[in-house]
């Protein structure tokens, strides 16, 4: 019995770890991110986030098309900025709406050093390079079962 209690006790023990764990990361990785600045004022594109910190950042929004304006097969060029207003960054994502449904919501991940500034634009055509990708931000069950991977291949 005094095995079963202290094994209970090392399982509750590594259950509030765990929590406790989880809430700091996702406190000190919110803390860190902070809003960057819009400059200019296309009326297609609604952003519902936008922020950034000293070394990444990551830019959410909808693009929506007018009854009379077709975008489809046009690009959304995002600039990114720094606070000394050179151009760090440039970014296309295609646009892709149809007659159904005449929004397309886009996600843009950036690595890249003190962002402040972004400005939004609608073109037809890419111009110039891009800046580097990051992937999409993992899911917990995907970060649970690469955690797992990895272990297996250490052990």
């Amino acid at each position: 019995m005094a095995r079963m209690k202290t094994f209970l006790i090392y399982a509750l023990i590594i259950v509030g770890f765990y929590i406790f764990s989880e809430f700091m990361i996702n406190v000190g990785l919110n803390s860190s991110y902070k809003d960057i600045e819009r400059r200019d004022n296309i009326s297609q594109v609604e952003i519902s986030e936008a922020k950034a910190t000293l070394v990444n950042g990551k830019i959410k929004g909808t693009i929506i098309e007018s009854e009379n304006e077709n975008l489809t097969g046009k690009y959304l060029e995002i600039d990114l900025y720094s606070k000394r207003d050179n151009m760090v960054g440039k970014r296309y994502i295609e646009i892709n709406t149809t007659d159904v449904n005449r929004t397309q919501d886009f996600k843009m991940y950036f690595e890249t050093h003190e962002v402040t500034s972004y400005s939004l634009a609608i073109v037809d055509e890419k111009q110039g390079e891009e800046l580097k990708l990051i992937p999409d931000e993992l899911t917990k069950p995907e970060i649970i079962v690469g955690t797992i991977l990895a272990l297996l291949i250490l052990w």
